[in-house]
């Protein structure tokens, strides 16, 4: 296989291991702590991803030549993350996971205003058809918002944002300290968010969703433990997957496979949860991948355009 396929290969495999994940965090809402979830799963993937890079002889540095922007991208992770795990507990998984495939766009907007990229008339097309495509999901009006829907989104955005960050730091840090960022920001801010808990219950008057978030850490119950181990597992592998993926293959290759990651959850939210959207949802589920998809496409028909003319020179 050439590097394209090797890459699609992993990230099929990268998107597989991450719809494990959020199956067992979904299962787990009702009793586990999300804080305990993200604080086991920091320290277990950073030792994992350490393992991972001691045994292929690479160097191993914690530290960023940029070191706002590494905090700052560690806090952009844990809040996205953490809307988006609320959020399951909240509405559907296909719904949630379409929402949070908004993240394209926002990239291009990001991409635009922090790295100063031309964004032309195909790309900006694209942006409003994504839109388009949230409105048909969340389907606002004034009587009945389901303010959870908005999780996803932001969600998105902190992923764009952070990942447009990594962009301007890759010069300096390599993948190794990005990735270690965000691990050591997760278990950080979870054991501090933990700790305010109980205030945040008797002052808010916790429904189910923010009870998620800041229930007490539960060290009896050993199967929740167990998952605890296999999500941590599991989410460290599917990020070394992407890591590599974008590494041996091309991005414009490789990116529209994660939108494999859609048909998982509305597979699994039909069979495991008992969640069937709506028309209106799998059209506007439909118009975020055909949107994320044709940006993906025409970022690759640029970068070949522009290698073109770079050999004729």
């Amino acid at each position: 296989m050439n590097g394209n396929q090797v890459g699609i290969v992993l990230i099929i495999l990268g998107m597989s291991l991450f719809a494990f994940q959020d199956v067992l965090i979904k299962s787990m809402a009702p009793e586990a702590s999300l804080m305990q979830i993200l604080f086991f799963r920091g320290i277990i993937g950073t030792l994992l991803l350490s393992s991972f890079f001691y045994f292929t002889n690479k160097k191993i540095n914690f530290s960023s030549s940029y070191p706002v922007i590494a905090i700052s991208r560690g806090v952009l992770f844990f809040v996205g993350f953490t809307s988006y795990y609320v959020s399951l507990t909240l509405i559907p998984l296909a719904e949630a996971t379409s929402l949070f495939f908004i993240s394209p766009l926002f990239m291009t907007i990001f991409s635009k205003f922090i790295l100063k990229d031309d964004v032309g008339l195909h790309r900006f097309g694209a942006i409003i058809l994504g839109f388009l495509g949230i409105l048909f999901i969340i389907k606002p009006n004034f009587e009945s918002f389901n303010w959870a829907m908005l999780l996803p989104i932001l969600c998105a955005a902190t992923y764009a944002l952070s990942m447009i960050l990594a962009k301007l730091t890759s010069n300096q840090d390599t993948s190794f300290q990005q990735t270690s960022h965000i691990y050591i920001s997760n278990f950080v801010l979870a054991a501090i968010i933990s700790l305010l808990g109980p205030y945040l219950i008797s002052h808010t008057g916790a429904n189910d969703g923010l009870e998620f978030l800041v229930r007490p850490f539960n060290f009896t119950n050993y199967l929740f433990l167990f998952f605890m181990l296999i999500i941590s597992i599991f989410g460290t592998l599917g990020i070394l997957c992407l890591i590599i993926a974008y590494r041996v293959g091309s991005p414009a290759a490789n990116s529209p496979c994660e939108y494999i990651f859609l048909i998982y959850a509305l597979l699994i939210g039909y069979f495991i949860f008992d969640e069937v959207p709506d028309l209106f949802s799998l059209l506007g589920m439909l118009i975020i991948f055909l949107s994320g998809f044709y940006i993906f496409i025409r970022e690759g028909i640029r970068k070949m355009d522009t290698a073109t003319k770079t050999s004729l020179r």
